[in-house]
């Protein structure tokens, strides 16, 4: 696999084969318009206006994926291609991936008064089961034309 590259932090991070980042995540193609921020139905993205960071943010332990909806609402309203790609389910199954992308400071997963670090296996999200786990490890772009079919014919 070639490598990628994702923002993280202030700094860009690449990683041979993959990000350390969330069910689905916000790329460097990314162009700062916050058109998806107002249309996520779990405000789990943040404006890099609203944080420490120099980029849109998706927060992993809030991401739904839009699993009620066609297609997820970010990747809908995104005037960037390719900026919006799957990564793998916030589910106890990956609380390792999770845990190292957390320590890494890839990204701040939410610390909860009473439950402590919001981890996958303290707070697992939905996610769309139809996707291939080949589209998650590969970070392929949420297709809205491709998630549309999917609704109509059932699978990929």
């Amino acid at each position: 696999m070639s490598l990628c590259t994702v923002k993280a932090s202030k700094i860009t991070t690449k990683i041979k084969g993959g990000f350390f980042i969330m069910a689905v995540m916000i790329t460097e193609l990314c162009i700062n318009c916050d058109a998806c921020v107002d249309e996520c139905p779990a405000t789990a993205i943040v404006s890099s206006s609203d944080s420490n960071r120099d980029y849109t943010y998706v927060k992993p332990e809030l991401c739904i994926e839009c699993v009620d909806s066609t297609s997820p609402k970010c990747a809908d309203a995104c005037p960037s291609d390719g900026a919006i790609v799957w990564d793998m389910p916030y589910t106890a199954e990956y609380l390792e991936y999770y845990k190292s992308g957390h320590e890494n400071a890839v990204y701040a997963i939410k610390v909860h008064k009473i439950k402590g670090l919001m981890m996958p296996d303290v707070s697992p999200r939905p996610f769309r089961e139809s996707i291939p786990q080949s589209y998650r490890a590969q970070r392929k772009a949420v297709d809205v034309t491709e998630m549309n079919n999917i609704m109509l014919k059932g699978s990929i």
